[in-house]
């Protein structure tokens, strides 16, 4: 839930991590935000330019809970799943992968393009839909308009007679905003919604602070607009969605409501229990789980 007492908006820096051999900034979760309404994970990859065979390569692994989002902004990734999905992921386009109770993938560069940059995203499932059977769905269509010199893209969700066509399980949105020229929009908002704004390129300016590349401004809930200025070229994501009242945890690849979940999800992975299947003809090894610390029991 919000903290009201904050004082915001909140500033924060995304960590640079390494996955599968590409280095990310990671913004969510962090210790000073965990979540934003269900959106419980950012990496931002890239820009990157790749030389030979060098590109993700991010070998079988499992999601408990949650759907992993992927926005394309650059370059092109081939997805392959246990439900025998085999999908390239192009500019402008999402993939959605709906754990559920199990499921296992891959996730590689391809085509010609040596270069890389889109925006990996999780949405935790709600409690009641958490262990539902997986699912794979690729959205090569979304929503697209342009208003105040920038060209926006609905990922997911609604805003005003705009609906996306991505599969969602909880009141949310995602929204890619690009700016054409030097520019100042006022967006309606939710007063039931949290915000936040990544910026994935340029720059934002909101109440008089900038932001730039990889950070992060949280702007909380209550809100009927907010205004933003933005230089030429700055691309932004916008994350909103009702606070999620219940604690949401994560371990891993792993999101759940309990320890116990977690734990069994680590145990049945590293056994090799059926509940996760297997990816085809895979050429690397699936990747091990570790242990669930005794330190956060």
């Amino acid at each position: 839930m919000t903290d009201r007492q904050e004082v915001l908006p909140q500033r924060i820096s995304a960590r640079i991590k390494d996955v599968g051999g590409v280095p990310v900034s990671r913004a969510l979760p962090v210790k000073e935000r965990r979540q934003i309404g269900a959106w419980c994970f950012l990496d931002h990859a890239g820009p990157a330019v790749f030389k030979g065979d060098d590109g993700m390569k991010v070998g079988p692994h499992p999601h408990i809970g949650l759907q992993t989002f992927t926005w394309m902004l650059e370059g092109e990734v081939l997805h392959r799943d246990s439900l025998g999905s085999e999908q390239i992921i192009r500019p402008g386009q999402v993939n959605l992968m709906t754990a559920g109770r199990g499921i296992t993938h891959t996730e590689d560069s391809a085509g010609r393009n040596a270069r890389l940059h889109a925006a990996q995203l999780w949405i935790a499932l709600p409690p009641a839909d958490s262990t539902i059977a997986p699912r794979f769905d690729h959205y090569p269509d979304l929503p697209v308009w342009h208003h105040d010199q920038v060209s926006f893209t609905l990922l997911t969700g609604e805003y005003g007679d705009h609906r996306s066509p991505v599969l969602h399980f909880s009141p949310l949105i995602g929204m890619d905003l690009l700016a054409q020229q030097a520019t100042q929009t006022t967006l309606d908002t939710r007063p039931d919604f949290e915000y936040g704004f990544f910026v994935l390129e340029g720059q934002l300016t909101y109440r008089g602070e900038v932001y730039t590349a990889n950070e992060l401004v949280y702007v909380g809930e209550g809100l009927s607009s907010v205004t933003l200025t933005l230089m030429k070229g700055s691309r932004l994501l916008l994350l909103g969605g009702t606070p999620v009242q219940e604690r949401i945890m994560m371990w891993w690849n792993f999101v759940g409501y309990d320890v116990q979940t977690l734990q069994q999800a680590v145990s049945d992975w590293n056994n090799g229990d059926i509940r996760f299947g297997t990816v085809e003809n895979a050429p690397r090894e699936p990747l091990p789980a570790p242990s669930y610390p005794a330190s956060r029991l």
